[in-house]
């Protein structure tokens, strides 16, 4: 029986791989014990041992559940995921879980908590291409991205509101078809009651306050965490008056933005040139 063997110097992917296959043979465990201890295929648990699919947070869990080693595999699996983030997002990642008011502001691209999997695929797969981030980076960006996306599903989930520049629907990411289920999905999005979701037209010109992609999160104790963006860099913002700046210029953004019921008219018009 064949049986790769991963250098695990090569990516926190392949640390956790071999981290797994080590834990389980410590153990004197088939792959098959331990996917029916963690609730997983053997398949599974073999693709994760072997690279070919990245973990999860449910897995890792799992896993450590199954083992009973407290929070090694978690820990491991923040490796993996931080491994693909630009500098501060985890920071902001981890505060996005406990809020309860999300607001996004972005530009030429759906914000990743609107995006479908296939969407986020397309964009993770030219990153690859150009030689950005390998293909484990990509995975654990996609996978990651799922995790937040059931946070926002869940029923105590927070509130999103998302103010989209023209050009992130106007962008057309991986093909005609891929990019009008997006919009589909955009709509469908739009008449859910924790979302409200509209677009900031071209039109507004110099009135849109922000040059760059923003968000803003409100946690329990209302208290305000912001995060932004540039090349290559992201960046947690917590002084106060910079905070208070923001909230005034998005709510001025949301005022200049078109109504939700206009945006999901905008929605379906491009839809439609996409036929």
């Amino acid at each position: 029986m064949n049986r790769l063997e991963l250098d695990p110097t090569t990516s926190p992917r392949a640390a956790f791989g071999a981290a797994l296959r080590a834990a389980r043979e410590e153990r004197g465990w088939t792959q098959e014990e331990l996917a029916e201890r963690a609730d997983y295929s053997a398949t599974h648990v073999s693709a994760v041992e072997t690279g070919r699919k990245p973990p999860t947070p449910r897995f890792a869990r799992r896993v450590d559940a199954a083992f009973g080693s407290g929070t090694l595999f978690i820990d491991r699996y923040r490796d993996v995921r931080s491994a693909s983030m630009l500098d501060g997002f985890e920071e902001y990642a981890a505060q996005e879980a406990k809020a309860r008011e999300i607001r996004a502001f972005e530009i030429g691209v759906i914000p990743g908590l609107l995006q479908t999997s296939e969407y986020a695929a397309a964009l993770a797969d030219a990153q690859v291409r150009r030689g950005t981030i390998t293909q484990d980076e990509a995975d654990s960006w996609c996978a990651h991205l799922q995790a937040r996306q059931q946070r926002l599903a869940a029923a105590d989930g927070p509130m999103l509101h998302a103010v989209l520049d023209e050009s992130c629907i106007r962008r057309l990411v991986g093909g005609r078809e891929l990019m009008a289920r997006q919009l589909d999905a955009l709509e469908e999005y739009a008449g859910s009651a924790r979302m409200i979701i509209q677009v900031a037209p071209y039109s507004m010109g110099a009135d849109r306050p922000f040059a760059l992609p923003v968000h803003l999160l409100t946690l329990s104790d209302r208290s305000l965490i912001g995060y932004s963006e540039s090349v290559g860099q992201g960046h947690v913002q917590r002084d106060l008056n910079i905070l208070t700046t923001w909230d005034r210029d998005y709510h001025r953004l949301q005022v200049g933005a078109s109504s939700v019921a206009a945006s999901i008219e905008v929605f379906r018009a491009i839809r439609k040139e996409l036929e």
